[in-house]
């Protein structure tokens, strides 16, 4: 048997609805949990194996202030899918945050970001781009209270960094290891 959702209440509604859920639990027991919901996302590390680099960016995040006073949070452009396409979405986020016109992209996974609070799935992904695919200024958009700052680092840096714990967010870790696992020959002498 399954666990049973018996109902929900939406506590907020806003650019994320927070739900309270009343659970019944295989063994009978009864359970509340809470529940963010905003939908799909989709994640992707545009990196330039000619040149050795990778595009982040860089922006404020108010639950991370909120948490330890972190004013920037360095990442890969990230967003909700508004499209029913993932590779459409990720290629619309990657030119509004980094002005790149990324062609050919890499499925890395589909993975629940923060399964304990989120109904969030995003989809990962390797977009591999050269020096003329950085057609657009990138930064966000304006209108969305984005002030991006985009960041273009060298291939051997990001991999110092998630070495050494200096990469702190979750999504851009996971996709540097996978870009690292995949093409090896791009860290070689790092």
């Amino acid at each position: 048997m399954a666990p049973q959702i018996r109902g929900t209440r939406t506590v907020h509604e806003g650019w994320s609805t927070f739900l309270v859920a009343d659970l019944t639990m295989p063994d009978g027991k009864r359970l509340t949990r809470e529940i963010e919901d905003h939908g799909r996302a989709v994640c992707v590390l545009p990196y330039d194996p000619e040149r050795r680099v990778a595009l982040l960016i860089q922006q404020f995040r108010a639950p991370l202030f909120y948490a330890e006073g972190v004013t920037e949070l360095l990442e890969a452009p990230a967003g909700l899918l508004d499209e029913a396409d993932a590779e459409d979405g990720v290629r619309r986020e990657a030119y509004e945050e980094t002005g790149v016109r990324l062609t050919r992209l890499d499925p890395v996974s589909s993975v629940w970001s923060m399964p304990g609070i989120s109904s969030e799935r995003m989809q990962l992904f390797l977009g591999a781009y050269a020096e003329g695919d950085r057609i657009g200024p990138g930064g966000g958009l304006a209108d969305e209270g984005e002030d991006i700052t985009v960041v273009e680092m060298p291939l051997s840096r990001l991999a110092a960094m998630s070495d050494s714990g200096e990469l702190t967010d979750l999504k851009t870790l996971a996709l540097t290891f996978a870009l690292r696992l995949r093409h090896p020959a791009l860290f070689a002498g790092a």
